[in-house]
């Protein structure tokens, strides 16, 4: 992992910098009235620690450990990932608009590798959304978020009312897709997080599940 950090990633994210991608649109869709106002994320809402098999395929590395999740307060959780055998890899503390580190293996200690995680786990942790308009189609009600310059687009499955999807852009452009799998609203027992710019894609997998 520490070589592939090392050699790979610093430089295919700048180079990548420069690469857009295309506008964010929704197809075969009907735009709905709702009376909701907002809408939320429950899968990290659990006081229980949440404890995941982590897959990383990052261009060609692939690289795994274990990723725990621990909700702190109402805004604030705390991430920390070790290797297979146990050694911390990195350790920090994030909410929508607020990030700590507690501890980096100093092999990882690269701005461009913090502000990748910073970013995917505010984006992954953050759990209320303001309502701008509202969709459906066959199998979703979909929630349109727009704060600044960012936009979610929340997929609530029809027939559990669980959320199945969230699509991340920033200047209408696609950037990250969370895709979850669940069986309850407060713990996702399996997650795939995939960039749209980068070749970055994330696996996480229930290992203990919450209450």
């Amino acid at each position: 992992m520490l070589q592939f950090l090392r050699q790979n990633l610093t430089y295919s994210l700048i180079l990548l910098l420069a690469v857009s991608c295309k506008s964010y649109q929704l197809t075969d869709v009907k735009q709905v009235l709702t009376t909701e106002k907002t809408v939320e994320n429950l899968y990290f809402s659990s006081s229980e620690d949440y404890v995941y098999k982590c897959q990383m395929d990052i261009y060609k590395n692939h690289v795994s450990g274990i990723l725990i999740i621990k909700k702190l307060n109402e805004t604030t959780h705390r991430v920390a990932l070790t290797s297979d055998f146990g050694n911390k890899l990195i350790d920090f503390e994030v909410s929508d608009n607020g990030f700590k580190l507690n501890y980096v293996l100093p092999d990882l200690d690269k701005k461009i590798v913090i502000n990748f995680l910073k970013n995917d786990f505010q984006q992954l942790l953050k759990r209320q959304y303001p309502v701008s308009e509202s969709f459906e189609n066959d199998n979703a009600k979909i929630y349109l978020s727009k704060i600044e310059n960012k936009a979610y687009y929340l997929f609530f499955n029809k027939e559990n009312n669980l959320l199945k999807q969230v699509i991340y852009t920033k200047n209408n452009k696609e950037k990250i897709d969370f895709t979850f799998d669940a069986k309850k609203h407060i713990f996702a027992d399996s997650l795939n997080l995939k960039h749209k710019d980068f070749k970055i894609n994330i696996k996480l997998f229930q290992i203990t599940e919450t209450e």
